[in-house]
């Protein structure tokens, strides 16, 4: 009966936009052929009983959520078509507001006959609603061309960061890192294959991946282990999980199933060749140093059956004492302020990812800016408080939207320097 209510609902919602939508077609499309009147207004209800099919379908057709993908996709793009179409809602809306203050004017002013408004209405009309229907085409051309282009734009972003306690033999150490795979959300294995490629051309030292190498459940990566197992380093490649990678974002049947997902992530891990840090530590050593490289689970701020804190970094951090510099691996940025600086001040850097930079913002020169900050103290780039500093990777994949604008999918170079 929920899922009834909710679809109702959700249709209503869309018939609602439809039918403004229709009134400015109308408008729009009056000094069309009779063809292409009938072919954009009988259009438009096409797409929308195509959408309410497909709502339809995502409610009732799907119980035990088996077609994960498909789903996704659905959601997707009815968010993309009526985002827009709502975007053209409000043009119309504005319309419907003129001739309102007109038919006031003829009302107290009785300056005009019956059925005559002040003005040229119709004219006026027109000129609204192709502009609304312009306004709408603007944002679904600029979120396909995210889809089709921006989602695998990958770009390089290098950093350096300089330690006093650097020992010599790794002064000048290289790392890569990736993170936020979401392998559900690809659609290109020869863009992903891509990316990998200008990552391994970087020839860095190591290799960190800062979690979510999915999206809802494991069998999404499947087909992209033969991609991703090319990525290697002479140091090793050092994962982590992140709070997609549980299986807390689908129903499963039983206990069983999701612990069945998870032990299939591990094995992900362990074929594609990444060393998965699960509350961990391992030490890379030159010249009688040792530099140690934690990981722990996913550790975030939120409801826990969406960001658990599954993370235990005084289990990692044991026996690290020694280790002239320490670097951590925790996917959400939040752990940082929430728990490492205050609690484990001898961590140099860690590395993180999770925000995406909300795959859409604008940057100019030093100038930033992104829905992410509202969320996310720290969301992309370097921060530095005191002797620590965070790296924030903005993702290789994508999450709900598949695409990005104006936030390209980030392969992160940091060089490491003595002081």
């Amino acid at each position: 009966m929920n899922k009834l209510i909710i679809f109702l609902v959700q249709g209503a919602i869309l018939l609602l936009i439809d039918f403004h939508i229709d009134r400015a077609i109308i408008i729009a499309s009056s000094s069309f052929s009779d063809f292409w009147k009938k072919f954009v207004r009988k259009g438009m209800w096409v797409i929308s009983g195509l959408a309410i099919v497909s709502l339809m379908w995502y409610h009732f057709a799907d119980p035990f959520q088996a077609q994960v993908a498909f789903r996704q996709w659905i959601i997707i793009w009815v968010v993309i078509i009526y985002f827009s179409k709502i975007i053209t809602v409000l043009f119309v809306l504005a319309d419907d507001v003129r001739i309102g203050l007109l038919r006031l004017k003829r009302f107290f002013y009785k300056k005009k006959s019956a059925g005559e408004l002040p003005g040229l209405p119709i004219t006026r009309s027109k000129f609204l609603a192709q502009t609304a229907l312009v306004a709408g085409a603007a944002p679904f051309g600029t979120l396909v061309f995210g889809i089709l282009s921006g989602a695998t734009d990958y770009q390089v972003f290098r950093k350096k960061i300089i330690l006093p306690n650097l020992p010599k033999a790794f002064d000048g150490l290289r790392i890569g890192q990736l993170s936020d795979i979401h392998a559900g959300t690809f659609y290109s294995k020869v863009g992903v294959r891509g990316g990998v490629e200008m990552m391994m051309a970087e020839k860095a030292d190591v290799l960190f991946f800062t979690g979510d190498l999915v999206n809802i459940q494991t069998s999404e990566v499947k087909d992209y282990i033969t991609i991703f197992d090319k990525l290697k380093a002479p140091l090793g490649v050092f994962s982590v999980t992140g709070n997609h990678d549980y299986g807390n974002y689908r129903w499963w049947p039983d206990d069983a199933s999701k612990q069945k997902n998870f032990d299939e992530m591990l094995e992900a891990h362990r074929l594609m060749g990444f060393d998965l840090l699960m509350n961990e530590h391992r030490f890379l050593e030159a010249g009688g140093d040792k530099l140690a490289i934690m990981g722990v689970e996913n550790w975030g701020v939120g409801p826990s059956h969406r960001f658990p804190k599954y993370g235990k970094l005084n289990v990692a951090h044991a026996g690290t004492e020694d280790a002239a510099v320490k670097l951590l691996l925790s996917h959400d940025p939040s752990h940082w302020d929430a728990q490492i600086r205050p609690e484990f001040s001898d961590i140099d850097v860690t590395f993180a990812g999770h925000t995406h930079g909300f795959q859409m913002g604008v940057k100019i020169g030093d100038m930033r800016w992104s829905p992410a900050q509202y969320r996310f103290k720290q969301w992309a780039g370097l921060y530095q408080e005191a002797n620590q500093y965070l790296y924030v990777n903005q993702g290789f994949g994508c999450i709900g939207y598949p695409g990005r604008i104006g936030m390209p999918p980030e392969l992160t170079i940091v060089e490491l320097k003595r002081a």
